[in-house]
């Protein structure tokens, strides 16, 4: 292989200019990347949305040919909740690091109004995961398994009619943060009129909603040309099948019904084959692209400008990293100096309550010592004027016991006396 490259080399202002002609090397840079990422491996994670049943884990397995972990539920979850399985899979000289995340419980509630928040919850917290990666000072995002959810295989149950106000709600809340693939489930149990007809029902309604659809990409070559035919059999009608059946001498993915067989690899029996081509073959680094370009930077744009971030400043001029991070530390320190005052003041302020409440504790003591006091000196007195008048008392009952005495004693002698002249007068006769 011969190339040619044309170099221009200025030397300092007044340098002279150098044409350089003839193959320089730079040409196998693109070798060169393939062959570190062949080496590292590739991420790529898949979100499943859909009810219970509608047969989410049948699909992943018949797109990768591959069985994995499922573990049958039922349809009585008391709320929605997400479950995460990884693998590693490998084809030819590739490693492909596959995670399968699927929905449990969705559309099982009689309340749904906050059917999509696990979704939205899980697909954020990817976003965090990474962007705090990011923001380390010894990051190392060449080794970092990404688990941003890179497609959003979204299950459409096959009513034939329009979309569920579930779906269409849920839908929203997604389209601004991955990348949604709609599909029309068990499309072997519509009609092909009827399956065109739902798409177009389909597609006019979440057009009318304002919702956007992952589509493929047609200003790339040399793919251009089968996205742009692809975009227009969106949403595809897929069938999966875990059974495989002898068809024509070969062993095949297949449905088998009473009334015949439905190949999951044919085209003219159901589209999973070309969600296949489209969703892995074709356009799987676009989608890893997608996610990374667009709804990651639009979460972390969010995230940063939330914490004070931002690229330009109120006059519209470029503000460093530097110069944000001193105003948001300057903030800080201001912040946390009126914190510190506001602390001290509330501190002082709780001091003087208490020693308010003290003094008026203190008070009350000084109080309730005088009332007692008081109330000891009239019970002395008290006691003192009963004192005195037991003493009168006790004066006088010695008066009258004394009076009472003597009189008793008078008596006991004119007793005496008396009986003495009497016995005298006896003596004598």
């Amino acid at each position: 292989m011969t190339s040619s490259a044309h170099v221009q080399r200025a030397l300092g202002p007044s340098g002279r200019n150098m044409q350089l002609k003839g193959r320089i090397g730079f040409s196998n840079l693109p070798d060169q990347l393939v062959n570190k990422q062949v080496k590292r491996g590739f991420d790529f994670n898949i979100l499943c949305v859909g009810e219970t049943g509608i047969g989410k884990s049948t699909l992943m397995e018949t797109l990768f040919k591959t069985p994995f972990d499922d573990v049958p539920v039922s349809h009585k979850q008391p709320e929605v909740s997400l479950t995460q399985h990884s693998y590693e899979l490998h084809e030819g000289n590739v490693d492909l690091r596959l995670t399968l995340v699927s929905t449990t419980g969705f559309g099982d509630q009689i309340c749904r109004e906050s059917s999509h928040s696990a979704i939205v919850n899980y697909i954020e917290k990817q976003f965090e995961l990474y962007l705090q990666e990011e923001l380390k000072i010894k990051r190392n995002l060449v080794d970092f398994r990404d688990t941003r959810v890179h497609a959003c295989i979204y299950f459409i149950s096959p009513t034939g009619h329009t979309l569920k106000s579930l779906d269409l709600i849920c839908m929203k809340e997604l389209d601004s943060r991955v990348n949604i693939i709609p599909v029309i489930a068990k499309a072997d149990t519509v009609s092909r009129p009827d399956l065109l007809h739902f798409k177009k029902q389909l597609m006019q309604e979440l057009g009318s909603n304002g919702i956007k659809i992952y589509t493929f990409p047609t200003s790339e070559e040399p793919v251009g040309e089968l996205n742009s035919k692809m975009n227009d059999l969106l949403p595809f009608g897929v069938v999966g099948s875990r059974e495989e059946v002898i068809s024509g001498g070969q062993r095949i993915r297949a449905r088998q019904y009473p009334w015949g067989l439905v190949e999951v690899e044919n085209e003219t029996h159901c589209e999973s084959a070309k969600l296949r081509e489209m969703l892995i073959r074709t356009n799987m680094e676009d989608l890893r692209e997608i996610t990374h370009t667009v709804h990651y930077q639009m979460y972390r744009g969010n995230r940063m400008t939330g914490m004070g971030f931002t690229d330009v400043s109120a006059d519209n001029k470029p503000v460093s990293l530097q110069e944000t991070y001193q105003q948001k530390r300057n903030e800080h320190l201001k912040e946390m100096h009126a914190r510190e005052e506001h602390m001290r003041a509330m501190f002082v302020q709780k001091v003087k309550e208490k020693e308010a409440d003290l003094k008026a504790a203190e008070q009350k003591l000084i109080d309730d010592q005088d009332r007692t006091r008081e109330q000891h000196a009239d019970q002395k007195k008290a006691l003192e004027k009963e004192k005195l008048n037991l003493e009168d008392e006790i004066s006088q009952f010695n008066k009258r016991k004394a009076q009472v005495q003597a009189q008793r004693a008078q008596t006991e002698l004119l007793a005496n006396n008396a009986a003495i002249t009497k016995s005298g007068h006896h003596g004598k006769k």
